[in-house]
């Protein structure tokens, strides 16, 4: 057994016996705090010190079958243990008075115990455990304020769908137990490594079944409603889904890669899901007025985007994305507050429209500095990504002059430079340590890539008109269809009513009324 793999089984055991603590202490300190995080940082340390350094310890024991450390696994895990330090430290503060603040720690912390067993399972019925347990407590994170009727409205949709998805897992669990005898996650995996591996009717169907699980857990239309309603749980809650929890359908598909690529039916259903949703979710966004809302629908089109991204094959790029995105979200949440200030900064600044000269230039610039970049470490790989790429530092490019930002040409232009260079590296440093000696990029303007071109193009065309063209008609009749959410979820409230009812409870019109409700004080 490695040495990094016995600390994050130790990292795994100090979240689940913090989680028991907290439950029955009631309360938790600064100092408790501090010293846990300053023991993940240790556990955390030695562990990316240790990688390859491995001891005779219970190397032969049924253990050591059952649980790995990967490359993988050990980013995933320092970003578990990242998460969990900030959103601790910011917890003291925001949580402080809360009359279920012992509730709040236990399932807190239980959810990030789930998440590292998930990351170091070899066994598929362990990882199936620990997949069910992070929707369990995360459950009760969701419930934190049971009083307020649309929280529990969302939790009880996102309670029915995580059934869902854990059936479809324990089905593909089931059929790739079938298809090759054994459970153990590396062996399976070794099987679709190899040149031209038979891919049995079973593993098709264990490829699709993972697909699902991934739409579902990564909030994709039309399932996504409950992501926007729960954003009624507390602000430290809301990050660690959006941060966390929420990119496990991303992480579900960079393991099981070898295998998703060789069914067809599974690549096209993730990549035409991800791909609408990414569109339909990104445009939906610039209607909203609730920050914390906004932050919803765009989390659901960046989970769609690195959904694409792995149905194109660029599983360092998703994995790039997963990692990038959980920083940012993590940060957007918990600094929320804020955020109302910022957007009437923004919403009382004078934009300038941008002329045609001004259009045609940026484009001209982005395209050769993404050119340049493609050339350098890019090459033979889909080029719908790098033409969002090439969109984006167009706007930015465009879009650089307002009343309220406004920037030079040069600066402009060096932070393009700056943002192309760490993206090239750090995505060439993630391929060839994560993903070293697999290749499974789709090839430029194939099939997949050419939908996905189509796609992105749309998004900047509609993002145009819906931005520059908001008088006209038809664009006005477009941006109320958007802002009713193409009403996808209201069918699909209906539907899970009527499936599986649920009584919701009154609001709580006081403090004191929600301190009686939770037993804190008894009536005179």
């Amino acid at each position: 057994m490695s040495i990094s793999l016995m600390m994050m089984l130790v990292i795994t055991l100090s979240f689940a016996l913090s989680a028991w603590y907290c439950g029955r202490a009631g309360h938790i300190s600064r100092r408790f705090v501090n010293a846990l995080s300053g023991w993940l940082l240790v556990l955390l340390t030695v562990a990316i010190a240790g990688q390859g350094t491995s001891v005779d310890l219970l190397s032969q024991s049924a253990l050591a079958q059952v649980v790995q450390v990967t490359s993988l696994g050990l980013i995933m895990s320092g970003l578990v243990v990242f998460m969990a330090i900030i959103l601790m430290r910011f917890s003291l503060n925001y949580m402080a008075g809360e009359p279920r603040l012992a509730v709040y720690w236990r399932w807190l912390l239980g959810t990030l115990a789930a998440v590292s067993l998930v990351v170091l399972s070899n066994h598929l019925l362990l990882f199936l455990l620990g997949w069910t347990l992070i929707s369990l407590a995360l459950h009760q994170l969701l419930l934190f304020y049971p009083e307020r009727p649309r929280a529990a409205l969302g939790a009880h949709k996102k309670f029915i769908l995580a059934r869902l998805a854990e059936l479809a897992l324990l089905i593909a669990v089931l059929c790739l137990y079938q298809a090759h005898d054994t459970f153990l996650l590396s062996d399976i995996l070794a099987h679709y490594q190899a040149p031209n591996p038979e891919v049995s009717v079973y593993a098709q169907i264990a490829a699709v079944m993972l697909v699902i699980v991934a739409l579902i857990k990564c909030a994709q239309l039309p399932v996504h409603g409950w992501l926007m309603q729960v954003v009624e749980a507390p602000t430290p809650v809301s990050a660690l889904l959006h941060a966390g929890v929420i990119n496990l359908g991303g992480f579900l598909m960079i393991v099981f890669a070898p295998l998703v690529m060789q069914v067809a039916a599974a690549q096209w259903l993730l990549l035409l899901a991800g791909g609408l949703t990414t569109v339909l979710a990104a445009l939906i966004m610039t209607t909203r007025v609730s920050v914390k809302v906004r932050l919803a629908w765009s989390t659901s089109a960046q989970m769609g985007l690195m959904l694409v991204e792995c149905a194109l094959g660029l599983y360092e790029l998703a994995l790039l994305h997963l990692l990038a995105h959980s920083a940012y979200k993590a940060h957007a949440f918990l600094n929320s507050g804020s955020a109302v200030r910022d957007n009437l900064q923004a919403r009382l600044a004078v934009s300038v429209t941008p002329s045609l000269a001004r259009w045609l230039g940026a484009a001209l610039l982005s395209v050769a500095l993404v050119a340049l970049t493609y050339w350098l470490v890019g090459q033979g790989s889909a080029l719908s990504m790098w033409a969002l790429l090439a969109m984006s530092l167009t706007l930015l490019f465009a879009q650089r002059s307002s009343a309220h930002h406004s920037l030079p040409w040069t600066g402009v232009l060096l932070v393009s430079v700056l943002l192309l260079a760490s993206y090239a590296a750090m995505k060439t440093l993630l391929a060839q340590t994560v993903f070293a000696g697999v290749s499974l990029h789709e090839a430029p303007l194939s099939a997949a890539d050419s939908v996905v071109m189509v796609l992105f193009i749309s998004l900047f065309v509609l993002n145009w008109l819906l931005t520059y063209r908001a008088a006209h008609p038809r664009v006005q009749s477009l941006s109320v269809v958007l802002f009713a959410g193409l009403y996808l979820d209201e069918w699909w409230t209906r539907l899970t009513l009527k499936i599986w009812p649920v009584k919701l409870p009154a609001p709580v019109k006081s403090q004191r009324a929600a301190k009686r409700q939770y037993g804190l004080i008894q009536e005179s």
